[in-house]
Parts: C-alpha cells; sequence; structure tokens
C-alpha cells in the first residue's frame, strides 16, 4: 500500500493553485450563472486508463472551497483503473464546487501522468535487478507530489533536494580537479549519515571513483558495452561494489537493455519532467 502524503504538504499547493484561479473577484461566471445555494452532484471519471497518484488533491481542493462538501474517494493512490473508471464522487455547494474544478483536475490528472508513466517504466525493466527512480527535475513547487506520485508508479526517489546526499557532478569535478579530489573533499565535510554519490563519464574516472570507495556511482550516457564492462569492474574490485545508477539516454525503448546490462538503478528524468497529464473528467451526476 502506498503511504498518502499528509495533508499538510498538499495544501499550500492547493491554495496556491485556488489564489491563482479565483484572481480577484473569483468565479464570476458560477457567480453569474448558478443561484445562490444551489447544491450539484459530480464524478470525477478516468477517460483513459492509468495509475492513480494525488487523488487527495481532489478532497482538499473541494473541502478548501466548500467545508460541508462530501467527498467520496473510490480508489487509492497506487490504484490501476481503466477507462471509465469513477475516481472521486463529490456533492458540494454548486458555486464553490466550479470554482475548485479545475484545480482538482490538473493536479490529479498530472500526478496521475506521472504515476501512469512511471509504471510503463518499472514493468519495462520487469525481472531485472534495476530500480526506476526518479530526478530533480521536477515541476517548481510540485517536487513533493510529483515525487509521492512516482512511488505511486512503482518507482523510488532519488535526491529530494540538495541537502540529501552528496552527488558530485561533472561541474563539481572540474572545479576540484578530479573524481578522487571531490571524493575526498567531501568526505572530509560530510557527517557520518550522510551518503556520497559521484558521477562518472567514462571507464577512467570509474577505475579513479571506486579506489575512493564512494556509496554510488553514476554512469553517465555510457554505451551499454561500457555499462556491462562498469558492472564488471565493479564486481572485481578489491575496493568493494557501490550501488550503480544508469542515467542519460534513457527512455521506454532503451530501458530494458540498460537494465538487463545489471545496474542496481536507472534515473529517468522523463519520468516528471516530461509525463503527459492523464485525461480525466468530471461528469454531473
Amino acid at each position: 500500500m502506498i503511504r498518502q502524503l499528509p495533508d499538510l504538504l498538499i495544501e499550500p499547493v492547493i491554495l496556491m493553485a485556488l489564489t491563482e484561479d479565483l484572481g480577484r473577484a473569483g468565479d464570476v461566471t458560477a457567480q453569474a450563472c448558478i443561484p445562490e445555494g444551489a447544491r450539484m452532484r459530480a464524478s470525477f471519471v478516468a477517460r483513459k486508463p492509468g495509475v492513480l497518484a494525488g487523488i487527495d488533491c481532489v478532497r482538499l481542493s473541494v473541502l478548501a472551497m466548500d467545508p460541508g462538501a462530501s467527498v467520496e474517494l473510490k480508489l487509492r493512490d497506487g490504484d490501476a483503473f481503466g477507462a471509465g473508471a469513477v475516481l472521486a464522487e463529490v456533492e458540494a455547494d454548486a458555486r464553490a464546487f466550479l470554482a475548485a474544478e479545475r484545480t482538482a483536475l490538473n493536479l490529479v490528472g498530472r500526478l496521475s501522468g506521472v504515476a501512469t508513466l512511471t509504471r510503463a517504466y518499472v514493468e519495462a525493466v520487469a525481472g531485472t535487478k534495476a530500480r526506476i527512480a526518479d530526478t530533480r527535475k521536477t515541476t517548481p513547487g510540485l517536487r513533493a507530489l510529483e515525487k509521492h506520485a512516482v512511488l505511486c508508479g512503482g518507482g523510488v526517489n532519488h535526491r529530494f533536494g540538495l541537502d540529501d546526499a552528496i552527488l558530485i557532478k561533472d561541474n563539481h569535478v572540474a572545479v576540484c580537479g578530479g573524481v578522487g579530489e571531490a571524493i575526498r573533499r567531501a568526505r572530509t565535510a560530510m557527517g557520518h549519515l550522510m551518503k556520497v554519490e559521484v558521477e562518472v563519464d567514462g571507464l577512467d574516472q570509474l577505475d579513479e571513483a571506486l579506489a575512493e570507495r564512494p556509496d554510488v556511482i553514476m554512469l553517465d550516457n555510457f554505451t551499454l558495452p561500457m555499462l556491462r564492462e562498469a558492472v564488471e569492474r565493479a564486481r572485481v574490485s578489491p575496493f568493494g561494489r557501490p550501488v550503480l545508477e544508469a542515467s542519460g539516454g534513457v527512455n521506454l525503448g532503451t530501458v530494458r537493455a540498460i537494465a538487463e546490462t545489471g545496474v542496481d538503478v536507472i534515473s529517468v528524468g522523463a519520468l516528471t519532467h516530461s509525463a503527459p497529464s492523464l485525461d480525466i473528467g468530471l461528469d454531473v451526476v
């Protein structure tokens, strides 16, 4: 079962989105067309199959506008569904509900799109040891929600932010003067609970990194033969085998072959930066 995000993390996003949508005068269309006090019932319905994420955004969007609304969630985050599935049913003040509609649909559609794409990657590498991870290439302000959506799709989370772990990338290496020197500096500065990952772009850098015993080595834009060679070198290394992460050039057409090289993790920026929103609609009942 997927751990649900606390409302405390979702509510600021909801309030920001509603504030943006309501503008200076609120929903002038609903105020003009809908009688005050009118009630309505509607269902959030999937137009296409997918994997659910962000269903609590529906509940919190509606309740933010009408605290007395009735919101019944039919599925949980992480559930797969087919076209036509009812995800939630709502009964609320009509003006309030219509004002909340777009925020609810935008968020649950966006997050379900991330979860659905993630599930496709996870299924593509099924039977291998590789796990599918996200990156920090998230929509500003939506990172907690989008990374939660990756979990809903069966992926795992990479760093949440810059303070989670030390990740030495090519520009850090360039300034430090080498992979080994960068790792040594990191080891000197870090606390005992902090992990170190280093990005390498060739087998020569891999050998240098292995000697410094980082926790994770990111193999950036390696070809398939290079990935297989990296896995073998790490296996026989006298310094111990770190976690090997493949990154760069990953898509649904290439991910299976990358996984079959024996790497442990495949990080995919597309999970969050390129996932299409899932088509979810609102049907009045």
